[in-house]
Order: structure tokens, then sequence, then C-alpha cells
């Protein structure tokens, strides 16, 4: 059952392909039926929790089961993928072009993604993982704007370069303990006194896993990547993806690093950065689906904020606070799945309709659409942690086993007392931008299009109000604390969280506090700063941009003036001149033969990727021999940093510093 699970949307990927070839009616239905298969398969793992391996792959071979956990979420994975692509239906109806290309994919990523989920070692998460960072880049580049190619460069770059920190992180910690099984971690961990090698290699994975999570500081691809994909294929990036890097941590983490209380530390520190980084950018974005990216990439810091107060609560050994911590994290980690799923796909109807998602631009459109408003207004109340409603009792969970912390590790309580309240202000800035959404869209009147807006009755077909109605009451049903804590139990294996009272003053008081001061931020800062003469602003310094102010620098101008200026000093050596020189030549020739090659290989094979040329300078001054040096190795970088396949060069690069590090323990 697992196998069929895993490789047959791989299959279908194929078949479906090739229907699209006679006829697209056919490939639409077909792959519709492939993710309700998936689904129905996916639900069977309750049932029987099997066990399956794939001996002499990959020399250690493939392995795979099924628990609490993992059933749970390869059901909502499945899930997830059935309803967006019901969802494509309407949503493509006016778009035929590259569709053959994005439902073979989507279907590979599903196969993907449920191949990490069911995942028994970190080496078959690891090989499933490379796997849909490749199919998934299809999605962000799909509309083939300018946007979209360059998000797409961006995230393909992210994914590629935390793929290879990954890949050695996996390695240094299998020759450090000689397993990656996730159900002997934590016993050959203990064995283990190569603590500090451990922690390197964990520091590794968490930057590999963190790239697809959309953890700071490698966060940049998310709110870039959202806005251009299509809506049916953002709500996957930000309710599943993003999940998959959480999965990589949450996994290595129980296992291997449970008892790492520096470990703890740095998830618990990147985590509060990401949760506070990810609202504020929220709350100052003008556009619809760049809110809901920012939107994910905040809700990503409260997991991992629950995974590093979990590390240090087990530290601690605080029974109690471990089964908050962990139960949290794992049902945020459902909850902001599925509300994801209907946020996004509420934001698709907008773009079909209207084709634009700037908040000015939208406003006031679904003022009379009452079953669309309904479905959002649940994601909403969802999202921002209103008691009644999942989020709530999620968020409720891991805001106490910060409380837990404060009380227990004493050494620790200034700094979590910090924590706590940042905590309870990014969920106030939640409410706050959810709030501002749900009223320009839904309740505020557009200056001079409100009566054409008002007259469109036919805005979604039945199957879109189907799964996007369908899906949003999930966040009322899951919002019953009998039932989280029943499924808390089922993915924890803790039934002491069976005991756990939501709706106690001392658990309401944290939602009820970050719910008054999101309010407070709607009236003070988004009605009075925000929002002016009657138009939405955006007052976000671009400067504070980290891709353009930081690492587009950094690969473009500041390594290759470093290296430049190394060469420059060998220079004034005569003896050294004719080598360096040499050596620039043969160094220049390699770099645009790999520049160059893929690219038009690429180009040439499905026009899914575009070669970028580099501008040349009209006008060369005249140079010193120092200054030539220098400016020569900016010419010869200025190509390979100029395209897509710098990231494959990259690939390259990584591989050789893996391969020394190998030959180092032979």
């Amino acid at each position: 059952m697992i196998l069929l699970i895993v490789f047959l949307p791989f299959l279908a990927a194929v078949l479906s392909y090739v229907a699209g070839k006679e006829s697209e009616t056919a490939r639409d239905r077909f792959a519709a039926a492939a993710t309700l298969i998936e689904l129905l398969m996916t639900v069977l793992l309750l049932y029987w929790m099997p066990s399956e391996d794939i001996p002499l792959v990959f020399g250690s071979g493939l392995h795979f089961t099924a628990d609490g956990f993992r059933c749970v979420y390869a059901i909502v994975t499945a899930f997830m993928w059935a309803f967006t692509t019901l969802f494509c239906g309407e949503y493509f109806a006016h778009e035929r072009e590259g569709l053959n290309r994005y439902y073979f994919f989507v279907l590979m990523t599903l196969g993907a993604t449920e191949g990490v989920m069911l995942s028994a070692d970190l080496m078959t998460a690891f090989i499933f993982f490379e796997i849909l960072s490749f199919t998934s880049f299809t999605w962000v580049i799909h509309e083939r704007t300018p946007d979209a190619i360059r998000a797409g460069y961006t995230y393909l770059f992210i994914a590629v370069i935390g793929g290879l920190v990954l890949f050695m992180g996996l390695a240094l910690l299998n020759e450090t303990i000689h397993t990656l099984r996730f159900d002997q971690l934590r016993s050959a961990v203990a064995a283990s006194d190569q603590h500090g090698r451990i922690l390197a290699a964990g520091c590794c994975i968490l930057f590999g896993f963190g790239c697809k999570a959309g953890m700071f500081p490698v966060h940049v691809w998310l709110p870039k990547a959202h806005p251009v994909a299509p809506s049916p294929g953002s709500a996957l990036l930000s309710g599943i993806l993003t999940k998959v890097g959480v999965y990589g941590i949450l996994m290595t983490t129980l296992g291997a690093l449970a008892d790492n209380r520096s470990f703890g530390l740095i998830v618990l520190i990147l985590g509060v950065i990401t949760m506070a980084l990810g609202a504020v950018l929220a709350l100052f974005s003008v556009n619809l689906k760049r809110t809901l990216a920012c939107s994910s990439m905040s809700q990503i810091g409260f997991i991992l904020t629950g995974i590093g107060m979990y590390v240090l609560l087990t530290t601690a050994e605080c029974e109690e606070g471990i089964v908050l911590a962990l139960s949290g994290t794992m049902l945020h980690m459902l909850n902001h799945s599925l509300i994801k799923l209907t946020l996004f796909m509420a934001a698709g109807v907008v773009v079909m309709n209207l084709g634009v998602l700037t908040l000015d631009d939208i406003r006031g459109w679904g003022r009379k659409k009452w079953r669309l408003k309904i479905a959002f207004a649940l994601g909403g109340l969802g999202i921002s942690g209103v008691p009644g409603f999942n989020g709530y009792i999620s968020k409720t969970l891991l805001h106490e086993g910060i409380v837990e912390g404060i009380h227990t590790i004493h050494s620790l309580s200034g700094l979590l007392h910090v924590v706590e309240w940042i905590f309870l202000i990014s969920g106030g800035l939640t409410f706050a931008y959810m709030l501002k959404l749900f009223i320009a869209v839904f309740v505020q009147e557009h200056p001079t299009r409100q009566a054409q807006f008002d007259a469109d009755v036919n805005y979604m077909n039945r199957t879109s109000t189907a799964v996007i109605c369908g899906s949003s009451v999930l966040m009322a049903v899951l919002g019953q604390p009998g039932i989280m804590t029943r499924l808390a139990s089922f993915m924890t294996g803790y039934e002491e969280i069976l005991a756990f009272k939501a709706f106690t003053f001392a658990n309401l008081k944290g939602g009820l506090i970050s719910l008054a001061i999101g309010l407070a931020v709607y009236l003070w800062i988004v009605r009075r700063v925000l929002y002016k003469n009657g138009s939405y602003v955006n007052l976000w310094p671009a400067w504070l941009d980290l891709e353009n102010a930081f690492y587009r620098p950094l690969l473009t101008r500041w390594l290759p003036g470093f290296f430049g200026t190394i060469v420059s000093v060998f220079g004034e050596n005569r003896l050294l001149t004719p080598l360096c020189k040499g050596a620039l030549a043969v160094g220049t020739f390699l770099g645009r033969l790999i520049s160059i090659g893929p690219d038009t290989l690429v180009v040439l094979s499905r026009r899914t990727l575009f070669r970028e040329r580099a501008a040349v300078r009209a006008d060369q001054p005249s140079l010193g021999r120092v200054a030539s040096f220098h400016e020569q190795i900016r010419q010869a970088c200025a190509p390979l940093f100029g395209s897509f396949s710098f990231a494959l060069m990259m690939t390259c690069i990584g591989v050789l510093i893996i391969l020394g590090w190998v030959i180092t323990y032979i």
C-alpha cells in the first residue's frame, strides 16, 4: 500500500501527459481521479499501518513506514492535492497553454511529497525532498512572466544550496552515528560521545530543510514565489511543501537532537525571528497572495518555536511541557495546511475573475459573494486563533508550552518571557492583517466599480464552491477540543493530552490578548498609517529586501571582488602573472561553458526555462595591471551569476565539496 501511494502518482503523471495530447478534458478528469484514488489509499493507512523497504536502491535502500503522524500527514497531503486538482478545472478554464506540463509536475510532486511524509529514514526523505524541489519549481515559473522567472530562479537557487547543505549534514551524521533510520537515531546519538559533530550535522540539516520551510534567513523565495504561481500551486506550496521542510526538521529533532539544548536554542531563536518577521511583512503587504505568503512564513515560525520549546523542555525533563509543545507543533502543522488550502483557493477565485491581486483593485469585489465571504472568514478566524476554531487550540498549546518553559527552565526564564510576548504580538498581527484582507475584499466599497462587482454573480462553479466551502468547514469542525486532542494523541502517542482543557480562563487569556493586540493594530496602524487617502500603501522599505540587499550583491559583486583582489595581489608578482592569466582564461572558458550549455538544452527541450545574457559595456576605460585583473575577474563571473545555470553550477561545486569531505574519511 505504501509503495502504491508513493509511486502511483509518478505513473499517473506520465499517463496524464499522454492523455492530454489527445484530449484536455480527459487529462483533467484523469488527474482528478488519480488524486481522489490517492486520497482513498491514504485513508486506508489508518486501518493498516505497514512498513515497506526497497533494498539496494542508493546503497542502503529506500525505507517507508506509517505511524500516527505520518498517516495523518499522508492523508492531508492527498486531501489537498485532490481539492486543488478539482479546483484547477475552473481556474484554468481560460488558459490552455502549458497545462500538460503543469499536471505532469503536479502529480510528480504528489508522489515525491508522499515519499517524504512516509519515509522511515533521512536518506529516503532526502531523495524525495530533492525530487519535489525540482518538480515544484515548474509551478513557480508557470506563468512565464519576468517576475515568475526571477522568482523561479530564486526558488531553485535556494533549493539547490539547501539540498547540498542538507546532504552534507546527512553524510556527517551518518559517519558519526552510523545510521539515518528515524527509529534508531536517539539510541545511536545517546551512545555517541561526539556531540559537537552531531550538533554541526543538525545545523546543516536544519538549514537544508529550513530552505524549503521558509525559515529565516533563507525565506526570500517564499514571498516572491507564491504571488506569481497559479493559486492551486500556491495552496500546495504554502500548505504542504513548506511542511515537508518542517517535517524533516521535526523528525530529525525527535530522533537525534531532542536532548541538545544548544540546538533547541538555535531553532527557537530562528523560529521567533521567522514568526515575527513574517507577520510584519504580511501586515505591510498590499497584495492578497503576497500577504498570505508572508503569513505562511510567520506560521512556520510558530511551528519552529514549538520545536525549539520541545527540545528545551526535553532537556529540562518537563513532561507536561513536552506534551504541550509537541502536540501544539503537530496540530499547528495540520491546521496551517488546511487553512491555507481554503485561503489560497479563495484568492484563486479572485484571480480568475479579476486577474489582479492588489487590494485597491479588488476592494469590494466580494461584498455580495456570500459563499466565498463565509469561506474566507472561516479561514481567517482559524489562522487568527479565535476561540472555537482550529488555530486557537494549536496556538494555545504552543503558548502553554512556552509558559511551562518559563516556570521550569529558570536559567532561560528572561528569554522565554520575551519569546512569549513576541508570540502573543505575532498572533495579534495575524489577526490584524487577516482583518485587513477581509475588510478590503468583502466589506469596503470600490470607488468606481462596485456596481460591476455586485453584478458578478457567476463567480465560481459548483465544483469550486464544494471544494472551497467544504475545506472551510473544517476550520470549525477541528476547532472542537475533543477532536483536536484525540488527533494530537494519535499523532504524538501521548494520551496525557486528552486531559487538556482548551476553554479555561488561563488558556483563553493568551488568545484574547493576541486578539486585542490585533484589533488595536488594525485600528491604529492599518487604518491610520497603511490606508491613506482611500488607498492602501506599502510603507515597507525596499532596501530591506534581503535578497536584493544581501544575497545578490554577495554573489554578483562581493565574492567576485574578493577573489579579484586575491588574484590582483598575486598579479603584482611578474613570475605569477602568466599563471594567473592562464588560470583566469581556463576558468572563464569552463565557467561560460557551464553557464551556457544547460540553458541551451533546456530552452531547446521545453522552453520552460530561459537563457539570460549579461549586458556588455560598449566603453572599456583604460585600466592598470591590478585593476585590469580585478575587471577580468568581474567580467568572467558576470555571465555565471546572470543566468539560471548558476544554480546548476553551484550543484557541481557542492558535489566537489562533498567528494572532498568523503575522501578525508576513506
